[in-house]
């Protein structure tokens, strides 16, 4: 049995975790075998996540005056949290595909942006292109129009070099 300080710290850390996390899910565990929660671990930390397994009780006083506070005031069952601060899309992939090979692995709901969504919402999010490929395709059309006019404008250049260079190859400029 842990001591109550003991108690106190797991509670204190679990709710500065919980006030950084901007994008929490949470899944429920049960019948998870210690390789498959292991492997689970690599999968959410490679996505640049936390998992961690927490009592009910815990995770709904910790998330006391925090943005997951809707989220975890009524969990039931066995539960665990995978949260992150950073890219949401990655760790719902990567829980997403995780989940699809091991049933075990069930979400509850989760919290996107301060704001709760459910396991369609969640499924939707895990469909989405990364932030990196956003980025990449939103770079990709501002390049392409930039490359446009420059094309544009070293075509009218180039006509206009032509021109001259047939002009003077004609003897048009008074000799």
């Amino acid at each position: 049995m842990k001591k109550k300080s003991d108690k106190q710290k797991d509670l204190q850390a679990l709710r500065g975790e919980l006030e950084h996390a901007y994008h929490v899910f949470v899944t429920s565990y049960e019948k998870f075998t210690v390789a498959q929660d292991f492997e689970l671990r690599k999968v959410v930390r490679a996505a640049g996540g936390k998992y961690r397994v927490v009592k009910n009780n815990l995770a709904s006083k910790a998330a006391e005056g925090t943005k997951s506070e809707a989220l975890l005031s009524d969990v039931r069952g066995m539960t665990s949290l995978a949260y992150t601060s950073a890219d949401p899309v990655a760790l719902a992939k990567a829980l997403t595909a995780y989940a699809k090979t091991n049933p075990a692995l069930v979400f509850k709901a989760g919290m996107v942006e301060g704001r709760v969504v459910n396991i369609r919402e969640i499924q939707s999010l895990a469909n989405m292109p990364s932030k990196e490929a956003l980025i990449a395709k939103v770079m990709f059309l501002i390049n392409s129009g930039a490359q446009r006019l420059a094309v544009s404008l070293n075509g009218v250049a180039r006509n206009m070099a032509v021109a001259l260079n047939e002009a003077i190859k004609e003897n048009k400029f008074g000799q």
